[in-house]
């Protein structure tokens, strides 16, 4: 059984050869014991590696939120930050995505913003792409919207809205194609 002196090796060493729900079950128990920060840490971050291994991403993504409060630097703030939105996207929780995005960005230097932007932005593509290849539709045109509301090129903005022409069409959403492809042929 984990102990609060344990250091992180023997953590790990511990919880070896256990199924995943045992090892959530006890890492949820020793959160419970008065802590340090690096162990705590530590913790948050091993749960969120299982929770995210068995597609339990809210509660991964929760983890991540956990260990960024617990962060002492900045960019490891940042990068739990990021970890956060991409569990969220995947789980198709949009809204916690884009309070985690705010978090980030909130918490990254000026020069970090605009990388942390494009790599979100990237990720959020790649998403939609596997989703499309899923079948799983209606997640695929909520990362699209959500993508057209960013900073993108014009290119990348016709891109999408061909991507979300093909998938209203496929839904039955007749309300969306049609106001898409009006406003597709007003700029045109």
């Amino acid at each position: 059984m984990l102990s609060k002196e344990m250091r992180k090796h023997e953590i790990e060493e511990d919880l070896k050869g256990e199924g995943d729900f045992v090892q959530i079950d006890h890492l949820n128990r020793f959160l419970k014991e008065s802590l340090s920060m690096d162990t705590k840490k530590f913790v948050y971050l091993k749960l969120a590696e299982i929770y995210e291994k068995r597609s339990m991403f809210s509660d991964a993504a929760k983890m991540c939120d956990n260990a960024a409060m617990l962060s002492i630097t900045f960019s490891d703030k940042v990068k739990q930050y990021v970890k956060e939105i991409e569990l969220y996207a995947k789980a198709g929780f949009f809204d916690r995505a884009d309070e985690a995005m705010k978090k980030a960005i909130g918490t990254a230097s000026a020069t970090e913003k605009d990388r942390i932007y494009a790599s979100i932005k990237d990720f959020y593509k790649r998403q939609a792409e596997v989703y499309e290849k899923e079948l799983r539709r209606s997640h695929a045109v909520s990362i699209y919207e959500r993508l057209l509301e960013m900073k993108i090129n014009d290119l990348e903005r016709q891109e999408i809205k061909k991507k979300l022409l093909g998938l209203y069409e496929k839904l039955g959403k007749i309300k969306e194609y049609a106001a898409l492809k009006r406003m597709n042929i007003a700029k045109e």
